[in-house]
């Protein structure tokens, strides 16, 4: 019987230790990120994010040691999380722009909390008045470009 009340309560002291709250997984994911440990943050990525982190570790396989050394260095603080339903929001800021306020989202899969990174998230946050094409835009984002309608090949010849 002690031996069964023991394996009880080292589980729940396991358990504890592997905590997977919004807070928890988005400070992992983004400290493992910022110091390019990209096969930490995928065990706490959903799929596509895990594919966006393939692709940005090709790219960063070239990074220095001397600039990886300095990525270390980066520490995050979680200052806020919003949880709605299956999705969360976390506010954080870094030790390289303590200044900017950033925001990270996850999803809860099955009774996981996984970080859902995307390219917009990559490339930050869109201007205002940048996030919707003006009516009558191409598709280069270009309203009202005149088009050349004209034909470059003289044809008057034939």
């Amino acid at each position: 019987m002690r031996s069964l009340l023991v394996l009880v309560l080292v589980g729940f002291v396991m358990a504890g230790c592997n905590k997977n709250t919004p807070k928890d997984v988005a400070y992992n994911w983004l400290t493992d990120f910022n110091h390019l440990d990209f096969d930490g943050a995928k065990k706490l990525s959903t799929a596509d994010t895990k594919n966006l982190l393939s692709s940005l570790q090709q790219l960063t396989d070239k990074v220095t040691d001397s600039n990886k050394k300095e990525l270390k260095r980066v520490t995050v603080t979680i200052k806020d999380v919003q949880t709605t339903g299956d999705k969360a929001v976390a506010t954080y800021t870094s030790s390289d722009n303590p200044t900017k306020v950033e925001k990270l989202n996850l999803v809860k899969q099955g009774n996981v909390w996984l970080v859902q990174f995307s390219k917009v998230d990559l490339m930050g946050e869109v201007p205002d008045g940048m996030d919707e094409m003006p009516s009558g835009a191409d598709s280069t984002g270009a309203a009202g470009a005149p088009q050349d309608t004209t034909m470059s090949a003289d044809t008057s010849r034939r």
